[in-house]
Order: C-alpha cells, then structure tokens, then sequence
C-alpha cells in the first residue's frame, strides 16, 4: 500500500490579525507548517508529500521550511484561490503508484503519531473516512432571527478534523465530477456527494486547528505539556 500526503497550506489566515500567514507563524521557535511537516515526513508508511502554498509563496515555503527544516525531498505546489483549487493542485501532482491519500490541514501542527498510525491502519478496512472528535457542548438549530428551531441528538454529532483519508482513485474522480458550486466544506463532503461510504475515526480535541491568535498559546501549551 502506498500512500501520499496532501497538505494544503495556502491559506491566508484572515482571522490572525497577523501580516505572516497563519502556517508560517512562530509556534516554540518553528513555523507552524514544519511542526505538521515533521510528523508525516518521520513515518515510514508515508511515500510522498505535497505541499500545497499560494503561488506567490512556493519559493519562500521552498527555502524557509523544506531546506531549512528537512533533508527530504518534499514537493511545493502552487495552489488556486480556493481550498477546493489548492486540494485538487495537490493530488494531480502524485505519482502514479499512489494508492491511498492522506489530506491534512498545514495549519493543524499537533496531529501526533499515534494519530497518524490509526488512519494508516484504518485504510486496510475503509476507501474513505474522516477523523473527528464528539461534541461536549449540546447544539442548535436556528432560523435566520436565530430562534430555536430544534436541538439535535448529540450522540449523533461529530467535530470532523483532518487527517481525512481516501483511495486516491476515488478522491481524485470526486474532485473532477462533484459541481464546482456543491457547498463541500470537507473533502468528505465530495465522497458523500459521489454516494461512497465515509467511516469516522476518533480523534483527538489536542488536534486543533490554528485560526485565531489564542489557537497559538493554546498550541503552544499543548507542545510543551508534551516535552517539545
């Protein structure tokens, strides 16, 4: 089985309040993006990696991360204007004797290995799942003037994250055939809309995603509680 990572890291991180790009940030001394890069470029299992950056930052991502932070060989692709854009840029760039894909956010840095080791070996039972966390907080749905409408089962609910893990065949025919206007929030999503079935793995609520200025304290928190 050989797999493929795909990390999309173009985004710019509006919510930061920063003029750096979120995945380029200050985290303990390293940049956010080298500390999600660590964990896929030390595992044995994975085959190739891709990072996917605006274009104007292919170069910079080249210089400051790859040959700074790592001897291998990881390959810099330039995204599109959307996740979606950047996504797809990234999985027509594999190899051929790519079988499964990993697609994981640059901007979640603290996705460990055990996590990692869990969807490897999910992928020997599932052509598609999603990790993902059970929410602690009960939920509602709202009208437009935000009253209440319903409250949902929360045993039924899922925080979904990133890594989500897919046959690179079927991934790669989602991003070609699902309309450009299907609102997917995920790359599930677009296995979802092909009518393929999308297995849950458990997560973890550490494997947080960088987006607003108190996720990097918290991340930072978390690392050294870890002994990083």
């Amino acid at each position: 089985m050989s797999i493929g990572v795909v990390i999309p890291a173009a985004g710019q991180g509006k919510r930061m309040n920063s003029k750096v790009n979120k995945q380029y940030m200050d985290l303990l001394g390293r940049p956010v993006l080298a500390h999600t890069l660590s964990i896929f470029i030390k595992n044995n299992y994975i085959d190739q990696v891709i990072v996917v950056v605006s274009p104007d930052e292919v170069d910079y991502c080249r210089e400051n991360i790859i040959k700074k932070f790592f001897k291998e060989d990881v390959e810099v692709v330039a995204g599109g204007k959307t996740r979606r854009e950047s996504v797809f840029a990234g999985l027509q760039a594999f190899s051929p004797a790519i079988d499964y894909v990993i697609i994981h956010d640059g901007a979640r840095p603290l996705i460990t290995q055990f996590l990692l080791k869990r969807v490897i070996e999910a992928l020997n039972s599932y052509d598609a799942l999603v990790v993902g966390t059970r929410l602690k907080d009960t939920v509602k749905v709202v009208d437009s003037r935000d009253y209440v409408l319903e409250t949902p089962q929360r045993s039924t609910l899922i925080t979904v994250q990133t890594p989500q893990a897919f046959l690179y065949k079927d991934i790669l025919e989602a991003y070609k055939k699902v309309p450009e206007d299907y609102p997917a929030t995920d790359d599930a999503s677009l296995m979802e809309f092909m009518g393929k079935p999308v297995k849950m793995i458990e997560g973890s609520y550490e494997n947080i995603k960088i987006t607003v200025p108190l996720d990097i304290i918290t991340a930072e928190n978390i690392l050294k509680q870890r002994g990083k």
